[in-house]
């Protein structure tokens, strides 16, 4: 029989139990034991689940406390030596967590270890660090444990392990320059361990993720992939080699001949590869085919998805599996609990759970033919033509407007060298002006008042008072801080994608359709279903109170269209860039009605575009060339003395800095505390032409920068960026802080900056 299985299913829990348990034990609430047994039921609920769903296998190893990347680390004793590991020992689970976001119940806090997206999702890991004399050995029983916890429900397990190919590929080197390669020999060691520990404990089946097949990989890393499974020939425990966010295209042929017992591939981003694999496949060799998206929420379509599978059913037999693209990871719980969720909509939707019957159904109706799923099928079909026929999806007026789009919509009147005169002379800011990224903490009482809003039990003059009183507060801090450019604090908003949804039309929004960004990290993506367009203002009202309270310029605070796409779950019968070029014009709109409202300085956010940025570096330049043109039509709508702002966090963006540049924004402020400003490398070899704010303050630890080490960073940046360049400010929002952490390190980044402004003031004079 065709197996049926998923690649991972959401570690946060139905109700983000994760979440909250996460956040309780960091602030002492309740101990690492009780800790444990929440992470035991959660696990245990996700294993029946996929009993109930009739899968052929429950997954072990897709449940981590922050991160999977991290858990390998842990598991192979990858601890940089500022965390005080002793080799041999078992990491604690404090130390995991200090290396994660920089403090944990005990030990002291410490700079976190760095943090990136994981390929083209929303997804955030910790990034592993390695040295020349890296020693690898098991270091972590956690995966063990949870093994001998599923074996109790006698159902067959499969478990998920990161690749050593792909695990030392993500991972950095750090003190020294070195080959990773040449960690390899101790690596595969340490892997065949880790097998023999898997079929101690009877494990048959390992999916072995090595999500790089999909990149352009040096001739090197497609050696390494040679070297490695030759050794893992004979391993105790068969692997399946999995593969997913794009088609292998060159490497299809290696990952064929690997010698492994099965292949998984992504044909839901990459279905041509389909015919290739085929011709390189090896007989008796499991082909896995990954036909329900992982990464989106509409409902698969059982008959095509069966009719595009037959004749490799034919070919391959009980060889085929049915799965998932990738790990389910990045889809919400389950469609369920949505019980205020449009009906007409819902129906088009499916989430984890629902996804998990529809590969057991796709694998069925292979195996025994459509007519065992009759029943299943019609109500397929009848959602299909459902959404075909839907009159809520089409805006005539709305495409109209993205066909007249001109190119004096993407140019500002003049470049920045004379825009940049204009703004210094009307702002009279100093070196290293300071401001922050958007967000100011998003407290108890302002999630109350939101709640109690959207349930009726307060009416929309009182809340908006409230909110007022929220806004207030934050100008005054900043005033009292002495932060030159000032933003609102965005007390308004619940998400800096979800707040714009709400407001423009072409969205519908969950109550749970929660997936995780990182760690306790969770984010509520909203679904594109039609054309967009903005009805009315989203920030003036907002943005005009926030600037009457104040001399000093109050940024206008947007979301781009980049981000808003990559953020969303995104209509599939168009294209990307015609949802993002409708979102464009909406943003445009409001940039517009920001400028009448007389905001001068307006921040449109961007960290999504080196995120959404194609594996392949063939689809580099058109993906780039549409987000350049995005933003300028959402921007390029203001005279010269109008400053806009971009953001960019946690993106690995030096290979796209000259498409950086060109989105012409006055300023774009980016994610550096962690890297050490490592990410400024770039700028040693291109002279970026605007102002630059490289963050010096790691908002997703509660550690708190000290002076001193804000001033270092700065002039570690000034080594590569003219001082007249440069800003101070944080690396993201400051919505997940607490008031007062983030006055302390507000105050210690304005003290750097004054210091930053005497030193240089006197060695320019002195100069003189």
């Amino acid at each position: 029989m065709i197996k049926a299985h998923s690649l991972g299913f959401p570690r946060i829990g139905t109700k983000r139990e994760l979440k909250w348990a996460l956040e309780r034990y960091w602030k002492n609430e309740i101990s690492q034991s009780e800790l444990a047994k929440e992470g035991q039921q959660i696990r245990a609920s996700s294993w029946l689940q996929q009993i109930q769903s009739q899968l052929d296998f429950i997954t072990v190893g897709d449940f981590s406390w922050y991160d999977h990347v991290l858990d390998t680390s842990a598991l192979l004793g990858v601890i940089p030596k500022q965390f005080d590991h002793i080799a041999g020992t078992e990491v604690t689970l404090d130390n995991y967590f200090r290396m994660a976001r920089g403090r944990a119940p005990t030990g002291k806090d410490i700079r976190a270890c760095e943090m990136t997206k994981w390929f083209d999702t929303n997804y955030h890991y910790i990034v592993p660090e390695f040295d020349e004399n890296q020693q690898f050995q098991i270091s972590c029983n956690k995966i063990f444990n949870e093994i001998t916890e599923a074996k109790q429900l006698n159902h067959p397990i499969k478990v998920i392990l990161l690749g050593p190919v792909s695990y030392l590929w993500l991972g950095k080197t750090k003190n020294s320059d070195f080959n990773k390669l040449t960690l390899l020999e101790s690596l595969i060691k340490t892997y065949q361990h880790v097998f023999l520990k898997l079929a101690d404990l009877g494990i048959t089946f390992v999916q072995i993720d090595e999500p790089i097949l999909t990149l352009d990989l040096p001739l090197a890393w497609q050696n390494a992939f040679q070297d490695v499974y030759q050794q893992f020939k004979h391993c105790p425990v068969k692997l399946l080699l999995t593969t997913y966010f794009g088609g292998l295209e060159n490497n299809t042929e290696l990952a064929c001949q690997l010698p492994t017992a099965g292949l998984h591939i992504d044909a839901v981003r990459a279905p041509q590869q389909l015919t290739t694999i085929l011709k390189h496949l090896p007989e008796n060799k499991i082909l896995s085919i990954g036909i329900v998206d992982g990464r989106n929420i509409w409902r698969t379509n059982i008959r095509e998805a069966i009719l595009d599978l037959k004749h490799l059913y034919a070919k391959l037999g009980d060889s085929l599996w049915i799965s998932s693209s990738c790990s389910l990871l990045h889809s919400p719980v389950d469609l369920n609990h949505e019980t205020q969720l449009d009906d007409e909509i819902k129906r088009w939707l499916a989430f984890s759970v629902q996804k998990q019957h529809e590969i057991v159904l796709i694998a069925k109706g292979l195996c025994n033919g459509e007519e065992s799923i009759s029943k299943e099928l019609a109500e397929s079909d009848a959602v299909v033509e459902s959404r075909k026929k839907s009159t809520r999806i089409h805006n005539k007026a709305v495409k109209s407007r993205c066909e007249n789009i001109t190119d004096a919509m993407l140019n500002r009147k003049h470049p920045y060298a004379i825009r940049q005169k204009i703004q210094k002379s009307q702002f009279n800011l100093p070196y290293f002006p300071t401001t922050t990224i958007g967000s100011f903490p998003q407290t108890a009482d302002i999630r109350k008042s939101r709640q109690e809003y959207k349930a009726g039990k307060i009416d929309e003059s009182n809340y908006h008072q409230i909110i007022k009183t929220h806004i207030a507060y934050a100008i005054q801090k900043q005033i009292e801080l002495e932060i030159d450019i000032l933003v609102h604090g965005e007390a308004e908003r619940n998400d800096m994608v979800e707040y714009f949804g709400e407001l423009l039309e072409g969205f519908v929004f969950t109550q749970n359709g929660w997936v995780q960004s990182y760690g306790s990290r969770c984010v509520k993506p909203p679904i594109i279903f039609g054309d967009i367009s903005r009805p009315k203002p989203m920030t003036i009202e907002w943005a005009t109170y926030a600037q009457s309270l104040s001399a000093k310029p109050v940024k206008g605070m947007l979301t781009g269209p980049i981000t808003i796409l990559c953020w969303s779950f995104v209509r599939d019968d168009q294209s990307r860039f015609e949802t993002a070029k409708q979102i464009a014009l909406a943003l445009r709109d409001e940039v517009t009605d920001l400028v009448k409202a007389g905001i001068k300085v307006i921040q449109i956010d961007e960290p999504a575009i080196r995120e959404g940025l194609p594996l392949r570096t063939s689809d580099w330049k058109n993906y780039l060339d549409q987000a350049i043109y995005c933003f300028r039509v959402a921007s390029c709508c203001v005279d010269d003395e109008i400053q806009i702002h971009t953001h960019m966090c946690y993106s690995e963006f030096n290979d796209i800095i000259n498409a950086v540049s060109q989105l012409d924004a006055d300023v774009i402020t980016i994610e550096t505390s962690r890297s050490d400003m490592e990410l400024l490398n770039a700028f040693e070899k291109f002279n970026y032409p605007n102002d630059i704010g490289p963050g010096v303050y790691d908002i997703h630890s509660p550690r708190i920068p000290t002076t001193e080490e804000i001033v270092s960073l700065m002039e570690k940046a000034a080594q590569y960026i003219p001082i007249q360049q440069l800003w101070v400010n944080p690396d993201c929002g400051l919505k997940t802080r607490d008031w007062p952490e983030t006055e302390f390190a507000l105050k210690n980044m304005v003290e750097a900056a004054q210091l930053l402004r005497t030193k240089y003031t006197l060695n320019k004079n002195s100069s003189c």
